[in-house]
């Protein structure tokens, strides 16, 4: 199980970029980071997330 933004999950084994695209989130406007550490948007295809982690995700709302 991972944990995502406090909830279990069961996101292990597959990338970052296949868990946002499983999502609401649009990857262009958020912010990932996996056991206290960012990953970079370039790596996102490529970062497999792992059973045990601690997975945050942020999502940028623009407004005035």
């Amino acid at each position: 199980m991972v944990i995502i933004n406090g909830s279990a999950e069961n996101a292990a084994g597959i990338t970052v970029a296949e868990y946002i695209s499983k999502t609401d989130y649009n990857k262009n406007r958020v912010a990932v980071e996996i056991n206290g550490k960012i990953v970079p948007k370039s790596l996102y295809n490529e970062t497999v997330i792992n059973d045990g982690d601690t997975v945050e995700i942020v999502g940028f709302v623009g407004g005035g």
